[in-house]
């Protein structure tokens, strides 16, 4: 079983070696962070670290379950802790130890001690992180695979760009699905297996949810409307015509389930000549389309915002902060931001009709600034051009282009070095 190279991953793993700060690794479940953990231990060893400078713990592993008490866990690798050597510690699914913060924050404090961890998503927030480890982390946050990661999996030849693609949106985005070369039957069956875990484990359980129907035609909902704005009200009018009994304020609660488990993504809107947030309204994304279509009957109209969603994931992925544009009369799919710069995008499945074309560069227009802006489609033909300063790109060749930004920007909105 071949591992997929993650570079950005991996370089932002090497470049947090040995400072006295606790990684953590965060991510929907099997996005790889595990992978992540087994890839940077074998760099260590060749690296010239000993085996014995390295301590693993996977608490989903039975042979750990004695340990899973703080105390427990901390004079457990105490006792195996070299005096005179650095020691990496890498601690998988320590949510499954109980206070675990304690443990980690006291490991932490010794200098010859680098303290990595992971965990279900849905302990590992942001700010449950602050509170718990005292602000002393940085935060990698992983994603299942892009589209470039994907296609560099493929050792088929005869396959057009348009057909890995397609392949990309069908098997989806989870590594091991790619891994293992498993058949689309199987494919399918591990994605609803994904799907019942992150809803039963770090929603449900988490959120002591006892009507999981409800639940259920909430995340489906969303999934059906990837990039149509939407609100509690708006869902708990729309489940109640559809004979659901359910009222704003639970929805409000799952719809927060929902996304701290990362199974859905939330972008907010943003007023591009106020240069204010807003809060009424947001667009949710998946975090795999091709989770989201086991779940969801696709349809061919659904290309738009199938692309949307899989534009919005890579410009978190380059290390943007990604809103809705909104303006007085129109949209932008996507203001996205970091500290040096600011870049509008439009997406669309075609703009080769006149009409098309004009309605998508419209909102773009009226944007009174030089930041960078750019149309992105699956035309080839005229696929790239440019219009008055609006780039027109084909949306896989941008796919497949190297980031600009990287993790190292990324990583600037999640370091916190509280005492």
């Amino acid at each position: 079983m071949t591992k997929i190279n993650r570079e950005e991953y991996m370089d932002w793993l090497i470049r947090w070696k040995d400072r006295q700060i606790i990684k953590v690794v965060s991510g929907v479940r099997r996005c790889g962070k595990s992978t992540m953990f087994d890839m940077f231990r074998e760099y260590l060893l060749t690296d010239g670290v000993s085996r014995s400078q390295i301590i693993m713990l996977n608490f989903e592993d039975i042979e750990y379950e004695e340990i899973t008490d703080y105390q427990k866990l901390y004079y457990y690798i105490k006792e195996r802790l070299l005096p005179d050597q650095m020691n990496y510690i890498f601690l998988d699914e320590i949510q499954h130890v109980a206070d675990f913060e304690k443990a980690v924050d006291s490991l932490f404090i010794k200098e010859n001690c680098d303290v990595y961890i992971t965990g279900s998503n849905a302990y590992f927030m942001s700010g449950e992180l602050a509170t718990l480890l005292s602000g002393r982390y940085v935060e990698l946050k992983m994603l299942p695979l892009s589209f470039a990661e994907f296609c560099s999996t493929l050792t088929e030849t005869d396959f057009s760009l348009q057909q890995k693609f397609s392949r990309y949106l069908e098997y989806s985005s989870f590594p091991y699905v790619t891994r293992m070369g498993l058949e689309l039957k199987d494919a399918k069956e591990y994605l609803m297996d994904i799907y019942h875990t992150v809803l039963l484990k770090d929603v449900v359980a988490r959120l002591n949810i006892s009507d999981i129907t409800v639940l259920e035609n909430v995340a489906k909902f969303l999934l059906h409307n990837v990039g149509n704005l939407a609100s509690p009200t708006k869902i708990a009018n729309t489940l109640k015509s559809q004979g659901t009994k359910v009222d704003q304020k639970t929805v409000d609660k799952y719809l927060r389930g929902l996304t701290d488990s990362l199974l859905l993504y939330e972008a907010g809107r943003y007023n591009i000549k106020g240069k204010q947030y807003l809060t009424q309204q947001c667009k949710y994304y998946a975090v795999d389309i091709g989770l989201r279509n086991v779940l969801v009957r696709g349809k061919d109209s659904d290309i738009g915002h199938i692309l949307e969603n899989i534009v919005y994931l890579e410009l978190l992925r380059r290390g943007f902060q990604v809103r809705v544009g909104q303006m007085n009369d129109g949209e932008v799919d996507f203001v996205a931001m970091n500290s040096e710069e600011t870049v509008y995008y439009q997406v669309a499945a075609t703009t080769l009709e006149e009409s098309t074309l004009e309605r998508e560069l419209a909102p773009l227009r009226k944007i009174q600034d030089n930041y960078p802006k750019y149309l992105l489609t699956l035309d080839e033909l005229f696929g790239n051009a440019d219009y008055e300063g609006i780039k027109k790109r084909n949306v896989l060749e941008w796919l497949l282009t190297a980031s600009t930004v990287g993790l190292s920007t990324l990583l600037s909105t999640t370091v916190s070095t509280g005492v």
